[in-house]
C-alpha cells in the first residue's frame, strides 16, 4: 500500500534517533540566574537545545592555574627588580667612590665592587639555569 492509500493514524512521525537518555541538574538561585542570562542572550528557544549546543557544539576551554609557577614567577620578578636596583646603586656607588676617595683606595673599593658583582653575575646565571629547568619540568607549552 502506498501512503496515500493508507488511512491516517494520527500522532507523531517516529524519529528516527530519538533521545532517551536524560540527566537532571540542580542549580541554586546565583546558578539559576547566571544560567538563565546566558539562555537569554544566545536567543535560543529551548532551554534543552542550549545546554546541548554548551556542551557538544562549543569547545571548551579547561583553564588550570598553577600556583607554584605563579608564585616562581612572581619572586622571580620581585628578583628582577631588586637586580634593577643594584644596578642604580652600582652606578652611584662608582661615583662616590671616584669623588671622595684618592685613587688608591678607589681602586681597592672598585675590587672587592667588581668582585661582588662577579659573585652576582653567578647568581643571575643560577637563576636563569634553575628558571630554564623549571620551565622544562613543570610548565605546559
Amino acid at each position: 500500500m502506498t501512503e496515500k492509500n493508507r488511512q491516517h493514524q494520527g500522532g507523531r512521525k517516529p524519529k528516527a534517533d530519538p533521545a532517551v537518555f536524560r540527566y537532571s541538574v540542580s542549580f541554586n538561585a546565583e546558578e539559576h540566574a547566571e544560567f538563565l542570562s546566558r539562555f537569554e542572550q544566545s536567543g535560543m528557544k529551548i532551554k534543552a537545545h542550549f545546554i546541548v549546543a554548551c556542551i557538544f557544539e562549543k569547545s571548551l576551554k579547561v583553564v588550570k592555574y598553577d600556583m607554584a609557577a605563579m608564585e616562581y614567577h612572581a619572586r622571580l620578578t620581585n628578583f628582577y627588580a631588586q637586580f634593577r636596583a643594584i644596578g642604580v646603586n652600582y652606578n652611584q656607588v662608582v661615583k662616590a667612590i671616584k669623588a671622595t676617595f684618592t685613587e688608591k683606595k678607589a681602586l681597592a673599593f672598585l675590587y672587592k665592587l667588581e668582585k661582588a658583582t662577579i659573585e652576582m653575575a653567578a647568581l643571575n646565571q643560577k637563576i636563569i639555569d634553575l628558571t630554564k629547568e623549571f620551565e622544562e619540568k613543570w610548565l605546559q607549552k
